[in-house]
């Protein structure tokens, strides 16, 4: 069972100028087979978007709730539905 997904994730926490957006892309890479982005927001959060494997997205999701990402994660916002298409790769924004 691994259906294609989209997560939409917002981050919380001390993660702007930490390059989260950029490990955010290199683990989004290294789980392979997502496309989306990762963005900054004007109220300091990170949101993430990815689609791909079920499977991948909750392995990138449980990257974001670790202690493995640069700066401080306060908690981790999620959001799924069904994957609308049109990303190639997977960009910082």
């Amino acid at each position: 069972m691994n259906e294609e997904a989209r997560l939409t994730a917002w981050v919380r926490g001390r993660v702007q100028g930490v390059g989260f957006r950029w490990f955010t892309r290199a683990n989004a890479l290294e789980i392979g087979g997502l496309s989306g982005f990762a963005r900054n927001t004007d109220d300091g959060r990170v949101q993430v978007v990815a689609e791909g494997p079920r499977e991948n997205c909750h392995r990138l999701l449980a990257w974001l709730n670790s202690t493995d990402t640069p700066g401080r994660v306060d908690g981790v916002t999620e959001i799924w539905d069904t994957p609308r298409g049109g990303y190639q790769g997977f960009a910082i924004r």
